[in-house]
């Protein structure tokens, strides 16, 4: 249940490389979107992936177990950014190679069950910081990757972001 109210961010509070995954969202309270992301991403992989976990629909594709732990890293990077953003912190905040992280995350040794668990651990604590932020908090502007951003802003990049990937899963890998 959503404690605060987030609004929507205005195009002048992100980079608008995030706009697909913010237009991705269609509700106006991300609190509850990402509340009911998480047990229909689960289900989707926990019903129709557990064969095809380590599948890839091209050479040099991501496997499903790579993705599911792409976006617990993403979720990771993005919710810790919206921390800082929202604590007033004024130092810029570093980009990531995903590539990178996914090649040394060693997805591919752990079980998909494992790694959707960990996925609702970080959507559990996501959930947390977001639900407790104040308006003031939550249109605080910071850099992160070199762009100013609001911590609001990345509430509905991280619930866009999810579906983005779910979308994927379902058209490439699941079908």
């Amino acid at each position: 249940m959503s404690t605060t109210s987030i609004t929507r961010p205005q195009p002048d509070e992100y980079d608008q490389y995030y706009e697909r995954y913010i237009a991705l969202v269609q509700s106006d309270d991300v609190i509850t979107a990402l509340e009911e992301q998480f047990p229909e991403t689960s289900s989707l992989l926990g019903s129709r992936a557990a064969d095809r976990a380590d599948f890839r629909y091209a050479p040099g594709k991501w496997s499903v177990k790579e993705v599911v732990g792409h976006l617990s890293d993403a979720e990771r990077i993005l919710s810790y950014r919206a921390l800082r953003i929202a604590r007033g912190d004024k130092t810029p905040i570093e980009g990531f190679e995903q590539d990178d992280y996914v090649l040394n995350g060693r997805f591919g040794q752990r079980t998909l069950a494992d790694l959707l668990a960990e996925f609702g651990d970080i959507r559990r604590a996501t959930l947390d910081l977001f639900r407790n932020l104040d308006a003031e908090a939550a249109a605080r502007r910071g850099v992160a990757n070199q762009k100013e951003i609001t911590a609001r802003a990345l509430a509905y990049i991280i619930a866009g972001h999810e579906l983005h990937h779910r979308r994927i899963l379902e058209e490439r890998y699941l079908r």
